[in-house]
């Protein structure tokens, strides 16, 4: 039984790691550097997940968990340790200063609607948002980077108006990198925690609308609405979080903030997918 249970995940997972070999390859990646990752993914979950009151798991039970030798486990902690295999997922300053001229009060109306900002000024303008959340970029290049990616407008009189609430990030690189970590991966930690069997009561949202009987002629149409209904709910999702933001700025200190995520997609299979079988 227990081998049968484990062949069905693996073949599930032979499904998953196909788009991913796809993009390694593509990338010039091949299975030695990717299996490199994944010894260092299972080292470091064995080691945090898997110790006796709180503490982190011996090398010793993390070996015999992984299959790895004594020498390798204690070869790629060593690594962890010194945060070379650690990647720091934040977003960019053009992704905070448009999100907090959706949601800071000094750059919205008494309706919650972003404000058209002077460029300059103290409060309310432009320069003083950038100021804010732009980090260290000037609130010119900042202007001039919205501008070429059709985030804003700039009037005759130099006023600036907000006319996209979030956009494509320049380059597949970029786009992969932000997919990976706002997407996969938040979506296959909501499948690990509601598989998970000691969080029964505890599942968190996750629903797939499919079928396997859309014609190839009405596809152009279900990509349409699907990007449309997509792009309204998660502008709603993000307005609720805006508003929790809000609600978090009066809560005590020592409430710790957390991070949250709602992931929506579409799939479409093609020739290329290799035939899912749903």
């Amino acid at each position: 039984m227990q081998d049968k249970i484990k062949k069905q995940i693996l073949d599930a997972f032979f499904v998953v790691l196909r788009p991913i070999a796809k993009i390694l390859l593509r990338y010039g990646i091949g299975f030695r550097e990717f299996a490199e990752v994944a010894k260092s993914a299972f080292v470091d979950v064995a080691t945090t997940d898997h110790g006796i009151r709180g503490r982190p798991t011996n090398i010793s039970r993390v070996a015999v968990m992984t299959g790895l030798t004594r020498k390798e486990v204690r070869r790629i902690r060593d690594r962890i340790e010194k945060q070379e295999q650690t990647v720091v997922s934040r977003t960019t300053p053009l992704w905070e200063v448009l999100h907090h001229w959706h949601a800071d009060d000094e750059f919205i109306d008494s309706s919650g609607r972003p404000t058209i900002l002077p460029f300059h000024g103290d409060d309310g303008s432009f320069e003083n948002l950038v100021r804010k959340y732009g980090g260290d970029i000037p609130p010119g290049a900042m202007r001039t980077e919205l501008k070429r990616v059709g985030a804003i407008v700039e009037s005759d009189a130099g006023e600036l108006t907000v006319v996209k609430r979030s956009f494509r990030p320049e380059g597949n690189l970029e786009t992969l990198v932000n997919s990976l970590i706002h997407g996969v991966y938040t979506l296959l930690s909501t499948v690990s925690h509601n598989t998970n069997k000691e969080r029964i009561g505890e599942t968190w949202a996750q629903r797939v609308a499919f079928s396997q009987d859309i014609k190839k002629s009405h596809l152009p149409t279900v990509r349409r609405i699907s990007f449309d209904r997509i792009h309204d709910f998660t502008q709603a999702i993000d307005d609720s979080f805006i508003g929790y933001e809000k609600l978090g700025e009066d809560t005590e200190s020592g409430d710790e903030g957390r991070t949250v995520a709602v992931g929506v997609f579409y799939f479409e299979e093609g020739e290329d997918e290799g035939g899912l079988n749903w």
